[in-house]
């Protein structure tokens, strides 16, 4: 059995990279403390990578203040030390199974930090994006290699998952551009 080609199917994908995108960049929250800020935090518990949400419950007591109560008494540390990790800028400190985090005025060195980790975010997209696009031009190379597609088809499609892919990172560079501009914004 031939492997069939499905652009559809890469441009669901490589979206799934713009809105995987969107939401790491929500959680970039500027002005106020929300649950979602701690959301792309991944822990290192029970021998896996889990998120944060799989380990403990975030809460909003304050404006400028969040709340983190770890579930399991032994996962406190794991959860702080991921917290330390994430290049939020945030200061865990730890009351038994809580570990609350004081969200810091967004002074110009902060909102400096929050546009480099909104750089990363957008760096993972496209990374995202050109593995689908790799595996699409893949695909069509073994597609041409078992003779069910010609060359001149397979440079048509080539070209196409190519434009599909600089509009995708198109979208990113736009979602990035927009989420720089928020947090600049005094």
């Amino acid at each position: 059995m031939s492997a069939v080609f499905d652009q559809e199917d890469l441009k669901r994908r490589m979206q799934g990279a713009v809105k995987a995108l969107k939401e790491d960049l929500a959680s970039l929250r500027t002005g106020r403390a929300s649950s979602s800020l701690l959301d792309p935090i991944q822990v290192d518990a029970y021998g896996a990578i889990l998120p944060m949400a799989q380990v403990a419950t975030v809460t909003v007591p304050e404006p400028r203040m969040l709340s983190v109560q770890v579930w399991d008494r032994s996962m406190v540390n794991a959860v702080e030390k991921a917290i330390r990790d994430s290049n939020l800028g945030l200061n865990p400190q730890t009351e038994g199974q809580v570990i609350r985090l004081r969200i810091p005025e967004l002074n110009e060195q902060r909102r400096k930090e929050m546009v480099k980790v909104a750089h990363q975010y957008t760096e993972s997209a496209k990374v995202a994006a050109r593995h689908v696009r790799r595996d699409g031009i893949e695909l069509l190379r073994k597609i041409e290699k078992d003779g069910a597609m010609g060359k001149d088809e397979v440079a048509r499609l080539t070209e196409q998952v190519q434009k599909v892919t600089d509009q995708t990172i198109s979208d990113i560079d736009a979602a990035l551009a927009h989420k720089e501009k928020e947090i600049m914004q005094v």
